[in-house]
């Protein structure tokens, strides 16, 4: 059973704490200063700390000197004081999560109900050590390059606390992924995972999608709506391309992340958030703060825990290793047994692909779907763009004689694609605005359809 060590110096909230961490299942020992904490800590080694931040003799934080750093301990810290600062520094300590007293006794609850799946958890994420040095696997995620093995390392070390991370990398890195990854072995791995694309959605409905939306509060709500953030209760959600999320709307978010709590559109009515976040973006974030895209005081509070995803080109042999994952699954998905030629592989190993990973996945189902039965050759697909390029550049043809209708729509899906499909984006590159871009969009597909 496990084992939890409540420090506090305040007696009735030692015996209000005991009493609901027995309830949930656990044994329990109590100490009311860092002297008493040690001696416990020895008795009994914790599966779980409850400590309250300000003590006697200390700070509760110096209980993670007295902790044995191979075994898994979640330490829950306790203040009077609330700040973002004290947060901080306890979640890049290795805290699980933090309360505020009074204590809401909900959360708490729900801090203890992923708590006894920490000893599963250590043995996951060895069981993936184990499978990376087998196959270059890391769960969801593929790559043996030493950037890639030290990103792995820090998301075993990440994943299990509840700090905000910030993934940053070029489009096509496999943020997702590595989101994914990070919630798989995480506590809250059996609760939701949600990603959201902050680029992708309208302006006008973003806060709705986001904190939801009472029926009636504007034209066209016909119904209640649940967004984002009550759907991902008690798990992860994923904020891709946060630096799109309008200015406005990154004011509300800063205050979910400090209070925990949000207001759905149409209501004064508070609800609780049980949330982790995991934020991306493929733009340099200090730059964006410069820029005026992301507020600083958000950036901030998200940067807890940054992550850097390497672009293909700087991952060695990382290329082949995919290229041959994708074809397997393509050859398993269609009854097939096509396989890469050595030049091909060379040529592949050659290319600096500027849209990394998914450029790569895209043009291994174009050399798929062009080879011929058995081998697939380096001329199987063209490589679509210059590899004498810098790599952040990419080209379109137009010949002599294209309709301008048809050049326009083959820039607008160029820019798009370059943009990796955040049409808040791609229109500020083509210099039109964003309702424009959707409505050729519209255009385009209607267009498709009525051809087919």
């Amino acid at each position: 059973m496990p084992h939890v060590l409540i420090v506090d110096d305040e007696a009735n909230t030692r015996a209000a704490l005991g009493e609901i961490v027995a309830d949930e299942g656990f044994t329990t020992a109590v100490a009311a200063d860092l002297r008493e904490a040690r001696i416990q800590i020895i008795r009994q080694a914790p599966d779980v700390v409850l400590t309250d931040l300000k003590l006697p003799d200390g700070s509760g934080m110096d209980l993670f000197k007295e902790l044995d750093p191979s075994i898994p301990v979640e330490v829950i810290l306790i203040t009077g004081h609330a700040s973002v600062e004290s947060a901080v520094d306890a979640l890049r300590l290795g805290a699980a999560d933090y309360l505020v007293k009074p204590i809401n006794m909900q959360r708490l609850k729900a801090i203890l109900d992923r708590i006894p799946r920490a000893g599963d958890l250590k043995a996951e994420i060895g069981s993936l050590r184990g499978e990376l040095r087998r196959f270059g696997r890391f769960g969801r995620m593929l790559g043996n390059s030493p950037a890639m093995q030290q990103l792995y390392d820090q998301i075993g070390k990440v994943a299990p606390t509840e700090a905000t991370v910030l993934l940053i990398g070029e489009s096509g890195t496999g943020k997702e992924l590595a989101a994914q990854t990070v919630h798989d072995l995480s506590l809250r791995r059996k609760r939701p995972f949600l990603a959201v694309n902050c680029g992708a959605i309208s302006p006008n409905l973003i806060e709705s999608e986001m904190f939801g939306h009472e029926r009636g509060s504007f034209t066209g709500a016909e119904r209640q709506h649940k967004g984002y953030f009550e759907r991902s209760h008690g798990g992860t959600l994923f904020l891709d391309e946060i630096t799109e999320m309008p200015i406005e709307l990154q004011v509300k978010l800063l205050r979910v992340l400090e209070t925990g709590l949000f207001m759905r559109v149409g209501t004064n009515q508070e609800i609780e958030s049980d949330v982790r976040i995991i934020a991306a973006t493929n733009r340099d974030p200090q730059e964006a703060v410069a820029e005026g895209k992301l507020r600083e005081d958000l950036y901030h509070r998200l940067n807890v825990f940054p992550l850097h995803l390497p672009p293909l080109r700087e991952r060695g042999n990382d290329a082949e290793l995919l290229a041959k994952s994708f074809l397997a699954q393509l050859n398993e998905a269609h009854g097939t047994d096509k396989a890469f030629s050595p030049e091909m592989l060379a040529s592949l190993a050659a290319h600096p692909w500027p849209g990394n990973v998914r450029e790569l996945k895209n043009y291994v189902q174009r050399a798929y779907i062009m080879a011929d039965e058995g081998t697939i050759g380096a001329f199987a697909a063209p490589m679509q763009l210059n590899t004498s390029r810098p790599a952040t550049e990419s080209a379109i043809t137009i010949p002599v004689g294209m309709s301008l209708a048809e050049a326009d729509r083959q820039l607008i899906f160029a820019t798009l694609e370059h943009c990796g499909g955040v049409k808040k984006h791609a229109a500020e590159v083509l210099g039109i605005s964003l309702k424009t871009l959707y409505n050729r969009l519209e255009e385009y597909s209607a267009s498709d359809a009525s051809a087919e």
